[in-house]
């Protein structure tokens, strides 16, 4: 695991957090700058990333663009001090794997980022949720599931995604082929015009 975060006591509590952890998760490196936080990525070639938004010189959202662009198969989690919506929606749009506030309990904090390294199921700050649900109910919405025209079993793909269930679980809850998930789930996004599994999930939270 890679951290960049402009704060030297976040950066060294942090690695005190995932030391906690240390059979799961190693940092392997750290920055404090977007920068050299992406040469940092290029040259050992971390399967997870934590970044923080608001940084010095090119900022988190553009690293984080940067990183998904040129390594999109690394988890990336935003850890920032910030709750404001547009900076929330925006990380995601962008990739973001996860985004969690800086301000939650350090045993919390833990659980998420081992939660999201592990099984690749997206996780946020609980007081988020709702936030994000009002930042994108609107445009959402705008297809209904009327509209939509999901099949039967993609309601149900869906109704699994609601709950934060990677396709691994949901193939198993389900006793389908996890490549058949997959296909489900690229179609359900394209069918309620979304972008993520993030944005499906609050859409089925108006529509089923």
């Amino acid at each position: 695991m890679v951290i960049i975060d402009d704060h030297p006591l976040f950066r060294q509590g942090l690695k005190d957090l995932i030391a906690m952890a240390s059979e799961r998760l190693v940092v392997v490196g750290e920055a404090d700058n977007g920068k050299d936080g992406l040469e940092l990525v290029r040259r050992l070639k971390p399967t997870l990333v934590l970044l923080d938004l608001h940084m010095k010189g090119i900022s988190g959202l553009d690293t984080l663009r940067e990183l998904k662009a040129v390594y999109p198969g690394i988890t990336t989690i935003m850890v920032t001090v910030s709750d404001d919506a547009e900076n929330l929606t925006a990380a995601l749009r962008a990739g973001a794997d996860g985004y969690l506030l800086k301000d939650m309990a350090p045993e919390a904090l833990l659980a998420s980022i081992l939660k999201t390294s592990e099984t690749g199921v997206m996780t946020l700050s609980d007081n988020l949720v709702n936030l994000l649900v009002v930042s994108l109910r609107e445009d959402l919405l705008s297809k209904t599931k009327e509209t939509a025209k999901l099949t039967p079993q993609e309601f149900n793909v869906l109704a699994h995604l609601k709950e934060g269930k990677s396709n691994k679980q949901i193939a198993r809850d389900l006793d389908i082929a996890e490549g058949t998930v997959k296909i489900h789930v690229k179609r359900i996004l394209k069918k309620i015009n979304v972008n993520s599994r993030t944005q499906a999930a609050v859409w089925a939270v108006g529509n089923i």
